[in-house]
Parts: structure tokens; sequence; C-alpha cells
């Protein structure tokens, strides 16, 4: 009996949850409206070289953001200190897999009401999501950081996000509801872990923001995992794939003389002389 009671309480939350996210698609619950007036940003361009195909993505999906960085160092399209965020933005979910996507940017505020009262007010913030491609990353800068007080994501925002086609968030601030977010399999990286949404509220959305050091523009190629997130140039786009595998060849065999039973002070003087 308490099995069945406790399945058919997880249901009916199930629901509670399904039809929530739906009304705020819909622009129907609470808060969820459109402004008089408002537009919304118009989509980024993203150039050719800069949108990965699947197999692309899936191909990038099997290295890791320390080799994004080295192999994008070899490019020399940028500083090596330039690129990434800094560790006060960290994976929550250390587990899953390589994110991958473009970056949708917004702007919130928790520590106030807003202005109108609502909690989301900006129906057209949905629409701009939408213009990105996909998948899509939000990116969030929370105006009350570096001492967040509400999170902008749980389980409703993030089954909402994910219906729009998200694969994760990325925010300054904090999130929730790690448990259910986690069964979502949505990418969590924040600054905080909170409980309460407090007044959270959507401020401004489609504009550059900063985040954990490091400037992002709407539609951004960004990738992130245990280590953390950093942007791919839409240049390198399609190359970073084949160049991280040029890191790994030559790594590889300095890798494996240092794990060889052999291995000497005087070989490796040996080693290093013929590299």
């Amino acid at each position: 009996m308490e099995n069945r009671k406790a399945s058919k309480e997880g249901l009916e939350r199930r629901h509670f949850l399904q039809g929530a996210a739906l009304m705020g698609v819909a622009g129907i619950a609470g808060g969820f409206q459109t402004l008089a007036g408002a537009e919304r940003p118009p989509a980024p361009k993203i150039p050719d070289e800069g949108r990965l195909t699947p197999e692309e993505s899936a191909y990038l999906k099997r290295w890791d953001t320390p080799t994004f960085a080295n192999a994008i160092e070899r490019a020399k399209v940028r500083p090596h200190t330039d690129g990434f965020m800094n560790p006060s933005v960290r994976c929550i979910f250390p587990e899953f897999p390589m994110m991958v996507g473009y970056a949708v940017t917004a702007t919130i505020k928790a520590s106030e009401p807003a202005a109108s009262g609502a909690y989301v007010d900006r129906f057209e913030y949905y629409e701009y999501i939408q213009s990105i491609p996909a998948p899509r990353i939000m990116v969030i800068h929370d105006l009350d950081a570096p001492k967040p007080i509400g999170s902008f994501w749980g389980e409703v925002h993030g089954s909402l996000h994910r219906a729009l086609g998200c694969v994760g968030v990325v925010t300054d601030g904090g999130v929730r509801d790690l448990g259910p977010v986690r069964a979502l399999r949505f990418h969590y990286f924040a600054a905080e872990v909170l409980v309460s949404h407090a007044h959270v509220h959507l401020v401004d959305f489609g504009k550059p923001v900063s985040v954990g050091g490091l400037t992002v523009n709407p539609g951004a190629l960004l990738c992130g995992d245990e280590h953390g997130v950093i942007e791919v140039p839409h240049a390198l786009a399609k190359r970073l794939g084949p160049l991280c595998h040029e890191v790994y060849k030559a790594e590889r065999p300095v890798i494996d003389f240092y794990h060889s039973p052999d291995f000497s002070v005087e070989k490796l003087k040996e080693f290093l002389k013929k590299k």
C-alpha cells in the first residue's frame, strides 16, 4: 500500500509540474505574459563554419574541455588566458557527459520583486530561445551575484527549457531541485546551490553577459564538463575534433613513456633529446 501511495504521489507531482511548465509556455500561467510593445532581440548570426552537424557534435563529446583548451592553444587564435570560465562557476553534475550547445543569454534578479510583480513577464523570451540553433545552453547572469539569493532554476524551469531545446544552464547564480533535474539529464553549471526562488524574475535577454569571468555573446558555442566551461571560436568549430586528435597523438607517446616500468631519469633525458 505504501509503495502504491508513493507512486501515486510521484505521478501527481509530475502531472503538476508538467502542467506548470505547459502553462508557462502557453503564457497563461499567472505572471507569464507578453509585455505590450515588447520586441525580442534579433537572432545572432552564426557562420556556417560555426554550425556543427549532429555527427560533429557527437565527435566533440568524445573529448574533454582540457583537450579543447590545448587544441585551441595550438590554433593560436586567442591568448592562452582567454575563452573559458573561472572556477566560480562549477559543474554540479560532474558525472554527466560533455555539454555542447549555443548560448542563449539572459539576466535575472531575485533579491527584490519585479516591478510588474510577475515571476516571468516576457513571453517573447521563449520565442527568442528558439531563434538560436539547437542544442541550446542558457547562460544567465544573476544581478545579485556574487551573493545570489534566489534560483531561477529547478525542476519546473529545467523541464520547460528542456522542452524548448536547451540541454543545460550556466549561471553565476544558483540552482536547486538537484535530484529531479539530475533525472532530466539537464546540465547545471552554477556558482551556488540554493533553497528558494525568492523574488526571482527575468530582467533582460539576448544581450552579451559576463558569467564566470567570460563575456558570452548570444550564439556563442560553449562546451562544458566536470572541469568547467569553455567557448569554442566559430572559426574552429568544425576543426576542433581533428585538432583534439592531434593533441592526443602528441601526448600519448609521452604519457606511455611515463607509465613504462623501464622509466628512469637517464632515459627521460634521452627521450627529451629526441623531441
